[in-house]
């Protein structure tokens, strides 16, 4: 009995050593400097997160082969000035090939001679509270692979123009590109924070605009604009003749002018408008008001909100001052010769013409009597 005890204790002590020797092996090493993060992320299981425990600063690209997370863990990572390229790669995240899916967060990138991050041919990029900055080429390539954005800010990317998120597709890449909207996009600058490339390799791109996205990325006619929540338009650049978008929706872009305000508003396409819509993106001062909505800048030609908008469309509002009613004069009651008093009699003038009489009468006989009596 006592060795069977013995032999179930040695069983139980080996089981322990395999299960606990695992969390060693995988125990992080602090991620503080590029040597630590470069070690962390090729040793890193597929699926894992590696998280940042300082500022790093980075003199070559990163490249991503599985699926992993960085957690910047709200730290920033800097291009230095002195930059080693990888075969011709300059970016300093690259997700490359399907297999491949990188989810950045909570981290800060900026400076860099070319893109901030790059999803390559099939390759999947997810940023979530992720901030770029200051990179040469532009903030995220598209190239030939997908974007999620789930909470980007993009500051200044760019030499000459800004250019924030680029979709495109390189010579060797064989997959087309697309961009999901999941969340939220801010930038510092409105020029060109989403941009269809035009270099002639892009022929087809996919946008995707999730139900709970704030921020929404339109084709409208030429053009690839980006929205607010109120679908007013915030961004928009040109879409190259070569490329074909595919969307989850049709859209068109109202133009609105109101005297000196110009809107810009992305609605369905095929569908109708109404009054109140437009309205709604109009600001008025004081007692102006919206006298009606016209086809042309001299108001002679009403808009129609029974036809359906199949291209994009200007259309102008027409202000003026609300117009008051004077209020009305009401006559004071005219009081005419001859009219008939029909003020109600008390009955004191009465008594008081009776009184009169009275002292009349008695005064005359008293001066009467006093003759009468001088006489006898």
């Amino acid at each position: 009995m006592k060795n069977t005890i013995k032999l179930i204790m040695f069983f139980l002590l080996i089981l322990t050593i395999f299960l606990v020797i695992p969390n060693f092996s995988n125990a992080q090493t602090p991620v503080t400097d590029e040597e630590s993060l470069n070690n962390a992320i090729s040793s890193a299981d597929v699926g894992a997160t590696v998280t940042l425990q300082s500022n790093i600063t980075v003199t070559k690209p990163i490249v991503i082969a599985k699926e992993m997370t960085i957690d910047g863990n709200g730290y920033t990572i800097t291009g230095s000035s002195s930059w080693t390229s990888t075969s011709g790669n300059q970016t300093m995240f690259t997700a490359q090939f399907s297999a491949a899916k990188l989810t950045l967060k909570n981290i800060n990138l900026q400076n860099g001679p070319k893109y901030g991050v790059q999803s390559y041919d099939g390759a999947t990029v997810i940023l979530d509270n992720v901030s770029i900055t200051g990179f040469k080429y532009g903030a995220v390539l598209a190239n030939g692979g997908n974007v999620e954005v789930r909470n980007l800010h993009l500051g200044y990317n760019g030499t000459g123009a800004n250019n924030g998120i680029e979709i495109d597709k390189g010579a060797a890449a064989t997959n087309n590109p697309s961009l999901v909207m999941n969340g939220v996009l801010t930038s510092d600058t409105n020029e060109n924070v989403v941009r269809a490339a035009e270099n002639g390799h892009l022929t087809e791109f996919t946008i995707t605009n999730t139900p709970n996205t704030t921020n929404k990325v339109a084709v409208t006619g030429d053009k690839v604009v980006l929205t607010d929540a109120a679908d007013n338009v915030i961004s928009e650049t040109a879409l190259p003749e070569k490329a074909t978008p595919n969307t989850d929706s049709q859209k068109v872009m109202i133009t609105l002018i109101a005297n000196d305000q110009t809107n810009k508003i992305v609605v369905d396409a095929g569908k109708t408008i109404t009054e109140d819509l437009l309205k709604s993106h109009v600001t008025l001062q004081g007692n102006m008001v919206v006298e009606g909505f016209f086809t042309d800048a001299g108001f002679t030609n009403a808009f129609d909100f029974n036809n359906p908008l199949d291209a994009d469309t200007t259309i102008y509002a027409k202000i003026s001052e609300a117009k008051t009613e004077p209020e009305p004069v009401v006559p004071e009651p005219e009081t005419g010769k001859g009219e008939k008093d029909e003020t109600p009699k008390t009955g004191i003038e009465n008594y008081l013409g009776i009184a009169t009489l009275v002292m009349l009468f008695s005064t005359t006989v008293i001066i009467l009597m006093k003759k009468k009596d001088r006489r006898g």
